[in-house]
């Protein structure tokens, strides 16, 4: 699966964010369960010296390599199996 315009778009305001030190890691909560999370934000700072954070990205709790599939090669995703091959 193709990544969106939009995901593109995200990264690009990121990497100028973290160019600027325009970037905060914020503790947020969802909405859904009230649950913490970490969050990258970048600040927008307006002209009336005001700063807006806006998230970007959430950090993993847990360990990100039991919880993925990275892509493969030939389009697929791979396993942990296929990680895991001597």
């Amino acid at each position: 699966m193709p990544l969106s315009t939009g995901y593109k778009q995200n990264l690009d305001t990121l990497q100028q964010a973290f160019a600027a030190g325009d970037v905060a890691l914020m503790e947020c909560r969802l909405r859904a369960t009230g649950e913490p999370v970490a969050v990258i934000c970048a600040a927008n700072r307006h002209e009336d010296e005001s700063v807006e954070f806006v998230p970007m990205a959430m950090m993993f709790q847990d360990n990100p390599y039991e919880m993925l599939d990275p892509p493969a090669p030939d389009g697929r995703f791979q396993t942990q199996e296929d990680t895991n091959d001597p």
